[in-house]
């Protein structure tokens, strides 16, 4: 049995780390000359999603050391499907559906399978905290194999869904005036050149 023990709370660790980046934000769009209330939403949203994510995947945090540690084998899922917990691969599926949009909207990253790849290596860095810690600190959380599929599906499907969105002209104008990257800010002038490569009007040729 572990001779020493430690719990670490969620909330006193979530919530100053929430309103730290609260401040950060602000900080960093003011020094980079993008200060605007839009910008300020997007990146509390970014920050505050981030803190659910680490509040889901690891925190509250059990850690234990010491003495005798036999880590609970039931907790290591790596047979994909067998033994699924359909609820979990639902709700781990829905955890990363802004990942994709959150990633092209701050950093300017638009390519599918580089926007795929982020939210794979995501999940793995979480899933392998996850298992080192079950078996050196006697960690409460499960290393699930389905975790990380169901993670990068989330991520996927997110990337489907804001391509289909930025089809739409409002949506492009909302992106424009929210994203931190500069061809995130872009994208409506980009998408209007394609169009008009194509053939078609463009938004501007129709007002």
């Amino acid at each position: 049995m572990p001779t020493h023990q430690y719990d670490i709370p969620a909330l006193p660790v979530l919530l100053p780390l929430g309103l730290a980046l609260m401040l950060a934000v602000v900080l960093f769009l003011r020094l980079r000359g993008l200060l605007t209330p839009a910008r300020v939403a997007l990146g509390w949203f970014a920050g505050w999603y981030a803190v659910a994510v680490l509040g889901a995947t690891l925190l509250p945090m059990h850690l234990a050391w010491g003495g005798d540690y036999d880590p609970d084998q039931y907790r290591f899922i790596f047979i994909p499907l067998l033994e699924m917990r359909p609820l979990d691969f639902v709700l781990n599926t829905i955890m990363t559906l802004p990942l994709a949009g959150l990633l092209f909207l701050l950093f300017g990253i638009r390519e599918e399978r580089r926007l795929v790849r982020i939210g794979f290596l995501v999940s793995l860095a979480i899933e392998t905290t996850q298992l080192v810690m079950l078996f050196t600190l006697d960690g409460n959380r499960w290393a699930d194999v389905n975790d990380l599929t169901s993670n990068t599906l989330g991520t996927w499907l997110g990337y489907l869904a804001f391509r289909r969105l930025m089809r739409f002209e409002h949506f492009r104008r909302a992106v424009g005036s929210c994203a931190f990257a500069r061809n995130a800010r872009n994208a409506r002038s980009d998408q209007e050149g394609r169009n008009g490569r194509d053939g078609r009007e463009t938004p501007a040729a129709t007002r």
